[in-house]
């Protein structure tokens, strides 16, 4: 049993219709079928909708992703049409808010891999494969592939868990062509975006991209590079062969996995509220991503 351990109900907002509660996103479609993507506070870790929202986290996650839109802009098209707040919105969205094309979203989590970690980890230690694609001897946690690789998932309902799926399911599942530009936009982006972050001193060890078609071919989606959707590690303190610190949500992991929490993750209870010093903790590290990221300072 996973999913939300309280589900929130949806904002109702005259001309607007809602379409989708998601972990973080809620979704809705205007009158002219335009899609308004509002991204709240919450949180999720192991599958669950966690009850404790962190604060600035929806806005950090838009800002972050208009950032990166504009720097990949030559490489892919994206979905945003506005950061226009709809009329009779609340004033809570502002800052959180997009407007964007309506596509026909591929049903495949697309992932890229420049470094080992994670599931990925997992399977390396067992087949020295991720994702089927053999790798060399020797890699431990943490270690900078040879060169960055395509790894997707599934796409999971709320609840549910992504589970990894060779090069060849995705073709088999989309087609041979789409299959083809999903791979090469994903290793493109990638490789851009380490390049951008290598240059600020963080690591972009994986990052996982969502992508929509329409009638003018492959679009870029919902959002991209924030430490949701990325794993961000200090340069000056990587070390293969441990967990790096981060710049996302493994402080939260790691508190729900720790002795403080009481909560044992095999079994089938919601996880407990968030202590104040863990939201504020990780609130900090995803304003330091943006900071670092960008340049700017958090308004």
């Amino acid at each position: 049993m996973s999913g939300f351990v309280e589900k929130p109900e949806p904002l109702q907002v005259p001309g607007l219709v809602h379409l989708h509660t998601g972990k973080v996103r809620d979704l809705y479609q205007n009158e002219a079928g335009d899609l308004v993507m509002v991204a709240s506070d919450r949180i999720s870790a192991y599958d669950w909708v966690l009850p404790t929202e962190i604060p600035d986290k929806g806005r950090v996650l838009t800002q972050l992703s208009l950032w990166w839109f504009d720097r990949l802009a030559d490489l892919i098209p994206n979905h945003v049409i506005s950061t226009d707040l709809p009329a009779g919105a609340p004033a809570d969205w502002a800052g959180r808010t997009l407007i964007c094309r309506s596509l026909r979203m591929v049903p495949v989590e697309c992932v890229a891999r420049g470094y080992l970690t994670g599931s990925g980890l997992v399977e390396y230690d067992e087949s020295r494969t991720v994702c089927g694609l053999a790798l060399p001897e020797g890699l431990t946690d943490g270690s900078e592939l040879p060169a960055p690789i395509f790894t997707p998932a599934t796409k999971a309902a709320v609840g549910d868990h992504d589970e990894n799926v060779s090069y060849e399911e995705v073709a088999r599942q989309v087609g041979a062509e789409t299959a083809a530009q999903l791979r090469q936009s994903t290793l493109a982006i990638y490789s851009r975006a380490r390049d951008i972050a290598r240059d600020r001193g963080i690591i972009l060890a994986d990052t996982k991209f969502e992508f929509g078609l329409d009638d003018s071919g492959l679009v870029l989606a919902d959002e991209v590079l924030t430490p949701d959707s990325s794993r961000f590690w200090p340069a000056a303190s990587w070390e293969p062969g441990r967990a790096q610190p981060s710049y996302d949500k493994q402080y939260v992991r790691d508190w729900l996995t720790s002795p403080a929490s009481g909560w044992d993750r095999r079994s089938e209870q919601p996880p407990p509220p968030l202590p104040q010093q863990v939201v504020e903790a990780t609130r900090a590290k995803y304003l330091e991503a943006y900071e670092l990221l960008t340049g700017n300072a958090w308004q």
